[in-house]
């Protein structure tokens, strides 16, 4: 009995497991072409949707359809890496896809084309026009390079001179540029081929250079930045048009002032060099002549000590106790503070000048005045 009991519960065991397995099967071929039209139309969208990706991807790359054309500013700093670029790339219009700019970059070796400096790109210039816009003679992202911070005052050759010790380039590289090299600028006299046509405009700042960096283009750097800054000064240096002074007069002014400073009184300086050019001279006693030690010295480079006798009667026309009015040129690279002073004096009656101990100028009307301080203790050249 129990014997047939098992035989009879295997036997119905199994044709259970046959009748679900045959019931199962149909389900299966049913569900099976319900995926396939579900799978196709998926690969569809996913192929749509792929070349539309592929379109906005494509037209970045090659900047199609970019309306009107805009002309867009990028600064490259020795900082920056092909990521960072493309992120300013981007944020000022030229590209939509940092990524696919690196992607792109890291394919063309753009990091070997790419130079530190500031670039005019515009945005109809596709991913290799990008990169061929930021080359740079000098050097690229992976060159060394040096910082140098111009001192206020330095003149053409001590900038030369700082510019070499630091490997930007030799002295005798720089000073060729300086004195030959075309420079397209306003401000530069095309007819002058000497260090002089500079002096002025080499703006004092700090800058990054590449370790031989190519010098016309390290010079042109400082230019460039003094141009930047005639911006700021558009409105004042037209007043100062105005007032018979144009921008050479203005910055020879500001080197006189530069060279002058204590580093507080600039505005005091330029009433003084002002009141001078055009007051009434001989109430004080001037006649037009400024005096400037420092004008003098920019013609004696080689001097030492103080001024003597005989150099006050030297043949120059930087000699502004024999030579009425301005030099001929700027007498150093004047800063910010003395190139606004020279544009807003301050309006005063001064017409004389002399440093004291303490290492400030006192300022003085008249010439009485002005004698009875530089013979007295406190005057620092007693």
């Amino acid at each position: 009995m129990a014997k047939y009991q098992r035989d009879d519960t295997a036997s119905w065991d199994a044709g259970q497991v046959r009748q679900q397995q045959t019931r199962r099967k149909p389900r299966r071929k049913r569900r099976l072409w319900l995926r396939i039209p579900l799978y196709l139309i998926f690969v569809a969208l996913l192929s749509v949707l792929m070349a539309e990706c592929g379109w906005l991807l494509a037209s970045d790359l090659c900047a199609f359809g970019q309306g009107e054309i805009v002309e867009r500013t990028v600064e490259v700093t020795a900082e920056d890496t092909v990521s960072t670029v493309a992120e300013k790339l981007q944020e000022t219009g030229l590209i939509k896809y940092p990524w696919f700019f690196r992607l792109f970059a890291r394919f063309t070796k753009a990091e070997s084309k790419i130079g530190i400096g500031t670039y005019t790109l515009n945005t109809d210039m596709d991913y290799q026009a990008l990169i061929n816009g930021m080359r740079n003679g000098s050097g690229n992202m992976t060159s060394q390079t040096v910082d140098v911070t111009i001192p206020e005052g330095y003149t053409v050759a001590q900038i030369i001179a700082l510019l070499a010790q630091k490997g930007v380039n030799t002295a005798e590289a720089l000073t060729e540029a300086a004195e030959s090299a075309d420079f397209s600028y306003d401000f530069i006299s095309g007819e002058s081929r000497d260090l002089s046509r500079l002096e002025g405009y080499l703006f004092p700042d700090t800058y990054q250079f590449y370790v031989n960096h190519n010098a016309k283009n390290a010079l042109d750097k400082l230019l460039t930045n003094f141009n930047r800054k005639l911006d700021g000064w558009e409105e004042d240096l037209t007043a100062a048009e105005e007032r018979g002074y144009d921008l050479k007069k203005i910055i020879i002014i500001a080197s006189l002032i530069e060279k002058e400073t204590d580093g507080t009184d600039q505005r005091k300086i330029a009433s003084v060099i002002y009141n001078r050019l055009d007051g009434p001279g001989d109430k004080a006693g001037t006649y037009g002549l400024l005096q400037i030690d420092a004008a003098l010295l920019y013609a004696l480079p080689d001097h030492t000590g103080a001024i003597t006798a005989a150099d006050l009667e030297t043949d120059s026309p930087y000699n502004l106790y024999k030579n009425a009015g301005l030099p001929p040129t700027p007498i150093a690279n004047p800063g910010a503070r003395s190139i606004q002073a020279a544009l807003e004096p301050e309006t005063t009656d001064y017409y004389y000048y002399a440093l004291a101990k303490d290492g400030k100028h006192r300022f003085f009307t008249n010439y009485s005045e002005f004698n009875a301080f530089v013979t007295s203790s406190e005057y620092s050249g007693n």
